[in-house]
């Protein structure tokens, strides 16, 4: 999708082949978008270059700790004989290939000295922005997060590689690195980007979100049940996962595309260029339950030489190993460490439309608000809020918010918080904050709501430490058209969606 540094990259391949890596953090099992790198990285072999593939684990681990430390080693393992089986079934040469593992030199002496004298070079705000996109992002940050962008960077020195390949969401450690390692005495590398492939919900495909992708040891079945699920509506072309798995993945890897459909239908169509087909598909010519019955058979012979390597005794113990699955705890008895874990959706979170009454400077904290809000109560909620140095007094006053009513009652600087305004903020600085605004004619009290997750009743107050609000915050984000979301899908009353004024792309707390 792009290419950085294109004049070096041909000022190199006038002198010799390029030596290229594609990393990849070792945390959830890889699913079908992995054959769009591992289709180009057949491309990169066939043009001669040096390919190393690089199993990131200790990445996974830093990555707000997606692999725990005693899982490293097994899931390693499982993604190198997974990667290897993906690169096999569609052809690639393995011993044209380099792999090699983030520990086996990422603590070295050497390597840790790097790490250091990069961090005495790069700044917060930097190394928190190069992340955004890759690094999961939470409320209060762990310091690994920050390190993450700064290893992937030294990663590319010490690989001894000409460029780094990877998704176009790596682009911002990408420019990262092409900003720092010369900083350090390195060489500012090439940098090539493959798009990403909407999941089958329309938004990115992700191992954290089990309905948008399919796994490549996932069943027949399963491979069927999800693509049924797909969002492929009928001449939208736009978010559209299966077109893009075939845009993406199958055209590059056979040049064309054979549409299934019975003899009353038109019967069976070839395609050779992608471009024709999404034309039929957006005029309608091709129905969207064709398309998915098509991708199914040609997916599934992809995934065959796949499930079948993994139909041994030794890589299903591996597979088991590496992602034990919870066992759930019998009725009555309370959930142990290996119990399964509480499902962490948005209806858990008792959300509110609240009218401000009044707003009070804090006593006893300048940066503080204290005020009365209306959230259809016999009495209105005591609420503090840190808004002081972002929003005027008079702005807040009469205005609708959004509230989040059932987190713990807290004391800050001694006045009792009854619930939280959820604001929208700016990524980079300086620091700008809005509240979210419900849609015009809402009630005090209206119930605010993820779409999706209409049903199910609220905890009735979330505990502190299951941390129920700060795993689903993590995936609160404004949209471009500045509509407050979780994973992609809108906050909602029964008027319309929940928004803020300009904060595009800002995150929500």
């Amino acid at each position: 999708q792009e290419v950085l540094g294109e004049d070096k990259l041909m000022a190199i391949l006038k002198e010799r082949e390029l030596k290229i890596y594609w990393g990849t953090a070792t945390t959830g099992k890889p699913h079908v978008a992995y054959f769009v790198p591992m289709s180009k990285i057949a491309d990169f072999l066939k043009a001669g270059c040096e390919v190393t593939i690089l199993f990131a684990d200790l990445h996974a681990y830093l990555d707000n700790m997606k692999a725990p430390w005693e899982l490293l080693e097994l899931r390693t393992r499982y993604y190198e004989h997974v990667i290897k089986a993906m690169l096999e079934s569609i052809g690639v040469p393995l011993e044209k290939l380099r792999f090699v593992r983030g520990t086996d030199y990422q603590l070295s002496k050497e390597y840790t000295l790097d790490v250091y004298r990069l961090s005495s070079v790069v700044t917060q705000h930097d190394a928190k922005k190069a992340g955004a996109e890759v690094v999961k992002q939470v409320e209060h940050p762990l310091l690994s997060g920050l390190l993450y962008p700064g290893l992937q960077a030294l990663d590319e020195e010490y690989l001894k590689v000409d460029a780094q390949f990877g998704g176009v969401d790596q682009r911002k450690i990408f420019t990262f690195a092409e900003k720092y390692l010369p900083s350090l005495g390195y060489a500012k590398r090439v940098h090539l980007m493959n798009p990403m492939v909407p999941g089958l919900t329309g938004s990115k495909m992700s191992s954290s979100e089990e309905d948008s992708k399919i796994d490549l040891l996932d069943r027949k079945e399963d491979v069927k049940k999800k693509l049924k699920k797909a969002f492929c509506e009928p001449g939208n072309v736009e978010n559209n996962g299966v077109l893009s798995f075939i845009k993406h993945v199958l055209f590059p890897l056979k040049s064309e595309f054979v549409v299934l459909r019975e003899e009353k239908w038109g019967g069976n169509k070839t395609y050779t260029a992608y471009e024709a087909l999404e034309k039929d598909f957006a005029e309608q010519v091709v129905h969207p339950g064709d398309l998915k019955n098509s991708v199914e058979v040609a997916l599934n012979k992809l995934l065959d030489p796949i499930r079948e390597k993994f139909n041994c005794p030794e890589l299903k113990k591996l597979s088991s190993a590496a992602y034990p699955t919870p066992s759930k705890a019998k009725p009555g008895e309370k959930g142990t460490k290996n119990s399964e874990p509480e499902d962490v959706v948005p209806s858990r979170l008792d959300i509110r439309v609240g009218k401000v009454i009044s707003v009070e400077k804090h006593p006893d904290a300048d940066s503080l608000y204290v005020e009365k809000i209306d959230v259809g109560e016999a009495e209105p909620r005591t609420v503090v809020s840190g808004l002081v140095h972002f929003v005027p007094k008079e702005q807040l006053q009469d205005r609708l918010v959004v509230l989040l009513c059932n987190l713990k009652p807290q004391k800050m600087r001694g006045v009792e918080s009854q619930g939280m305004v959820l604001c929208a903020s700016s990524v980079g600085e300086p620091r700008q904050v809005e509240p979210l605004d419900p849609p015009a004619g809402c009630c005090a009290g209206e119930r605010v709501y993820v779409e999706g997750y209409e049903g199910g009743e609220p905890d009735e107050e979330l505990k502190p430490k299951k941390k129920v609000f700060e795993k689903l915050q993590a995936d609160f984000r404004v949209s471009e058209d500045c509509v407050a979301q979780w994973k992609q899908r809108n906050f909602l009353t029964k008027l319309g969606t929940v928004s803020c004024k300009s904060l595009k792309g800002g995150s929500i707390s």
